[in-house]
């Protein structure tokens, strides 16, 4: 059974969230190591040595060998909780292997020839995923670091599914097995885009909304709308007309007390 990676551990008895804590706080992440028909055991990985492995996407869907002091032990990653705002590990997950019996694992898709296919090329399409890994079933001896898929035969608006790959021998995929045969690869025409907004649209738009009640500009009978500088000429135009007003109002007053007074007099 062939192991990509060496994975160092330490054996650890402490259980819970407060002993998570103070591992976390000494650069260890707490992980636990179950399956094979034994005990579930804790462990304990170093923090930094475990990212810079992280970061290999072969450490994913390979076989490990987990060494603590003397003894080894197979195993598969089968998950790791990270911080959500920090780059940090929190908890991870492993599986112990055993050679006659099957694992479960997800497996990554290399995509080919992508520049060179039909739909791409002569046709204007293109290629759109809709998977970058699959679930698989097999024995540890047939796992494979990857599963290609070419899709340079495709045209416009094909598609591969998951009963078109070319899968290793040995190796089921568990999503086929179910009766689910999906959609991994298509290639379609882009989407086009929309129009930017003219300035016409942009004007009405911005428009003022008309008052309720009031006929809409245009229509017949409707009085034209009027400028800010057309509102400023009326209103100075009113003010002198109402303080003639006045004072016509004003010389009426006096001629009727001086009637009043003249009749008087006449008495």
């Amino acid at each position: 059974m062939k192991t990509s990676f060496e994975l160092g551990a330490e054996f650890r008895d402490d259980e819970g969230k407060g002993a998570s804590r103070r591992l976390r706080r000494l650069g260890k992440v707490p992980a636990i190591l179950y399956g094979g028909h034994r005990d579930p055991r804790g462990l304990s990985l170093d923090h930094q040595k475990l990212l810079q492995l992280l970061d290999d996407e072969r450490f994913y869907s390979t076989i490990l060998s987990v060494k603590v002091g003397e003894q080894t032990q197979a195993a598969i990653l089968k998950d790791v909780q990270r911080h959500p705002a920090r780059n940090a590990v929190l908890h991870v997950d492993l599986q112990r292997v055993v050679e006659t019996e099957k694992i479960r694992i997800r497996i990554p898709l290399h995509f080919k020839g992508e520049s060179i296919a039909i739909g791409v090329k002569t046709q204007g399409g293109i290629v759109s995923h809709q998977k970058t890994d699959l679930d698989v079933s097999c024995l540890p001896k047939d796992l494979p670091e990857f599963i290609e898929v070419d899709v340079s035969g495709l045209a416009l608006n094909q598609s591969l599914h998951l009963s078109d790959l070319k899968i290793p021998a040995g190796v089921e995929l568990v999503e086929l097995a179910h009766g689910r045969d999906s959609t991994v690869v298509s290639v379609h025409m882009p989407r086009a885009e929309e129009p930017e907004p003219t300035a016409v649209a942009a004007t009405v738009e911005g428009a003022v909304a008309p008052v309720e009640g009031a006929a809409p500009v245009g229509a017949p009978g409707a009085a034209p709308p009027a400028t800010a500088g057309e509102g400023a000429k009326k209103a100075a135009g009113e003010a002198p007309k109402k303080e003639e007003a006045k004072k016509d109002e004003g010389k009426k007053d006096e001629g009727k007390k001086e009637s009043s007074r003249k009749e008087g007099g006449k008495k």
